[in-house]
């Protein structure tokens, strides 16, 4: 058993991972298809977000538990079955307990099971890894990906109507959105629709490519001071 300062390493290296270096939207560019038509806003994004947290999580967690029974050679269609599984426990939870936003978010929760991210972690990480690790990293690729299409979902609201959280009733009954902008305010269409997401999502992809850069440039500064110094 590794020593407890080694498996934190461990787990903050998932998270960072997860959350930045390998981010699934902005590092790697997958989930794109949810990501461009569920981020109009940030209620509909936040909430396909939290489902596929919860589906990649259990996924992770499954493979890995199951992983040494599954044969090598069909591993691919036994991942696609338990994500399929567990995909539909929450389509079906999202109908009973959440139905307004079920028929919002429409097709967009069954495709889950299609998404790249999911079978990507399940195949990289879960099925090479103990149970606790890959259940960690298909958490921390969740959050990866709902910060990133939640604050998507954000920007574009906010352009294209003015508000934020339109819709959060569907949830949390008795709540309201917040009017940000003036209610005159006559709305950017092109933000609220998908070529509005790419421009978006461009502009986030070279603002974290600009923040890598930066801290790269920083990093040789100090090891560059260190030289000197020990020169």
């Amino acid at each position: 058993m590794p020593p407890a300062h080694e498996s934190l390493h461990v787990y903050r290296e998932i998270a960072h991972n997860a959350l930045w270096k390998q981010n699934p939207i902005l590092g790697q560019l997958l989930g794109l298809c949810p990501l461009l038509a569920v981020s109009s806003n940030a209620v509909n994004a936040i909430s396909l977000g939290l489902a596929t947290i919860l589906v990649m999580s259990l996924a992770n967690f499954a493979v890995a538990l199951l992983r040494g029974f599954i044969p090598h050679e069909i591993r691919i269609p036994i991942f696609i079955l338990i994500i399929a599984s567990l995909v539909t426990v929450v389509d079906l939870c999202f109908n009973a307990f959440l139905h307004e936003l079920y028929r919002v978010l429409g097709i967009f929760i069954p495709l889950i099971v299609t998404n790249c991210i999911v079978l990507a972690r399940v195949e990289a990480f879960a099925a090479k890894n103990a149970t606790p690790a890959a259940a960690f990293d298909g958490a921390m690729m969740g959050v990866g990906f709902v910060w990133v299409i939640g604050l998507l979902g954000a920007l574009r609201e906010l352009l294209g109507q003015g508000t934020l959280f339109s819709g959060v009733e569907m949830i949390l009954p008795g709540w309201q959105g917040l009017q940000i902008l003036p209610e005159d305010y006559p709305g950017f269409l092109l933000a609220i629709l998908p070529p509005g997401a790419f421009f978006v999502l461009g502009l986030l992809i070279a603002a974290r490519n600009w923040l890598d850069w930066r801290a790269n440039e920083r990093a040789k500064a100090r090891l560059l001071a260190q030289r000197l110094h020990s020169a």
